[in-house]
């Protein structure tokens, strides 16, 4: 009997001894996970504070795309990055509506629209003046990007191998005047042209020379005549070396000799000043 009580005991103290142990490891398994939680905890409050940074940005990003997309709502942009306003655009299209639907046809695009609607106002701006009935199709007007270009055949403006011009084209030359003297910021450059036949007198050294000085002339007439200040006048010279076509023919020729007005306009500006009047 005391030999049973004994073992029962023995038995009895080997359980309390594994049931300790496997308490103390349950403790260390519950300091481990409970470790392991704060660590979440903690990156879970750095991920929320880093989402919570990216919302922001993203709403800032949003509100930005949204300016800027109200701003440019009202706007329309050509291929090549030219930006008019919707006003403009409606001006263009009842200019468009006056022109002959023949001429219209070859408009694809909307900086074709713009060349057509441009080229019309200026010319009727001139309509009655020397210059627009001598013309018969010899100036030509191109919006290029946002560079406004007057191309002007020089028997409109100067007597052959002169560099004294005429009044014919006093009507352009006024508008364009009015255009700068509207608008600080812009600058003009005239470009004198010439064929390749070679020439030289008293007054004229050489191409190089007529070039420049039928620049210079248009120059001086806009600062003189029409007051626009001279330090935003360029003159230059190109002599025969950009020909439009070959110097083959006499009419070739002819297209080449040419007087080019380049300005940077606002576009809008641009159609309010050559709107009919």
């Amino acid at each position: 009997m005391r030999k049973v009580s004994v073992l029962v005991l023995t038995m009895v103290l080997l359980s309390a001894c594994v049931s300790k142990k496997k308490y103390v490891a349950l403790e260390q398994d519950r300091d481990q996970i409970k470790g392991e939680l704060h660590k979440t905890a903690i990156e879970k409050d750095e991920l929320e504070a880093k989402f919570a940074a990216i919302e922001a940005k993203v709403d800032a990003y949003n509100a930005k795309i949204n300016a800027l997309k109200e701003e440019n709502d009202a706007k329309l942009t050509t291929s090549d990055g030219s930006v008019i306003s919707n006003d403009a655009k409606k001006q263009m299209r009842a200019t468009i509506s006056k022109m002959d639907p023949e001429a219209v046809k070859g408009a694809k695009t909307l900086k074709d629209s713009m060349n057509l609607a441009v080229s019309y106002n200026l010319k009727q701006t001139m309509a009655g003046s020397e210059l627009s009935e001598d013309s018969n199709g010899e100036v030509d007007i191109n919006i290029n990007e946002t560079v406004v270009m007057i191309t002007i055949a020089d028997n409109l403006l100067f007597k052959t191998a002169s560099y004294r011009m005429s009044n014919k084209a006093d009507g352009v030359l006024q508008k364009i005047a009015d255009l700068l003297k509207s608008e600080p910021s812009l600058d003009l450059m005239v470009e004198g042209h010439t064929d390749s036949r070679t020439i030289s007198n008293a007054r004229v050294a050489d191409n190089w020379d007529l070039s420049v000085l039928r620049a210079t002339s248009i120059v001086r007439r806009m600062q003189d005549k029409f007051g626009v200040d001279p330090s935003r006048l360029i003159a230059s010279g190109r002599s025969s070396y950009q020909p439009l076509v070959d110097n083959d023919t006499k009419e070739n020729r002819a297209k080449n000799r040419r007087t080019r007005i380049v300005i940077l306009p606002n576009i809008d500006k641009f159609f309010a000043l050559m709107a009919e009047k």
